[in-house]
């Protein structure tokens, strides 16, 4: 299964709701930058960029949050953006997850998902206390009994995100206290066609149990070809808007800004 027509819709709709929106609110902040645009010598590839760095900002992390729920509403019991986790995590849960994360990162071990809950669910958990942060993800859903708790990070993270992540990944099973299916999650493969690299993901991440990239998150979450599908949906968009764009560029280029 892959996209229905009412999901290429609902996504369609909500990428037009944004672009719609900013290109009503879009006002450029940034008046001058006399050494940019003396380098440049072209004010609407400023005014292009300048809008779409806003553009970006606006959509942020949150888009593929949006799009993520229209998806897995069709193929899953239950779904949820900026799920909270609850659960409370013992001294003893946290004594493990700490050991478990420093051999990965001194290379004593080698990631194995499955191995580090089982480790986890083993250690007690009486006596554990809430801990408020890491307790919400990105994204969740159900399906029949098997829980997918979803980090969705930017596609060049800084070196220790894969560490921190892979930590809130491991508290999440000491929170549920259950085998559970944890991600982290990115929306595209930045290096394509080659395959993801980014500091070796540093030993933390067992890829691709519990570390999804571009194609293998969407067709998770939809079935085969989804990824495609949904590329083609922001396609579809981006050329419907792309007048609309275009004539926002020379709109907003006609404030010149090399005016030192």
């Amino acid at each position: 299964m892959a996209l229905s027509k009412n999901q290429k819709d609902r996504i369609s709709e909500l990428l037009s709701q944004k672009i719609e929106g900013k290109l009503k609110k879009y006002g450029r902040e940034t008046t001058s930058m006399p050494f940019l645009a003396r380098l440049i010598q072209d004010n609407e590839k400023i005014a292009a960029y300048s809008f779409i760095h806003s553009l970006a900002t606006t959509l942020g992390m949150s888009i593929y949050e949006d799009v993520s729920l229209i998806i897995a509403s069709e193929t899953s019991d239950e779904c949820f953006k900026s799920y909270g986790i609850g659960g409370a995590i013992s001294r003893q849960q946290k004594s493990v997850i700490n050991k478990i994360i420093t051999e990965l990162r001194n290379g004593n071990r080698t990631a194995d998902i499955k191995k580090e809950i089982s480790e986890i669910i083993a250690t007690p958990s009486s006596g554990g206390q809430f801990q408020k942060s890491g307790n919400i993800a990105d994204f969740y859903m159900r399906r029949g009994n098997d829980e997918c708790y979803f980090e969705i990070k930017t596609v060049k993270p800084n070196i220790d995100v894969f560490e921190k992540s892979k930590t809130k990944l491991l508290e999440w099973v000491a929170r549920k206290r259950k085998p559970i299916k944890v991600f982290l999650a990115f929306p595209y493969n930045p290096y394509y066609p080659e395959p993801y690299s980014r500091f070796t993901e540093v030993g933390m991440m067992d890829h691709p149990n519990d570390f999804l990239i571009g194609e293998e998150y969407w067709n998770l979450l939809g079935g085969n070809k989804t990824f495609q599908e949904l590329l083609d949906v922001f396609d579809k968009v981006g050329k419907q808007f792309k007048a609309k764009l275009q004539e926002k560029f020379k709109q907003v280029a006609k404030d010149k800004l090399d005016s030192y």
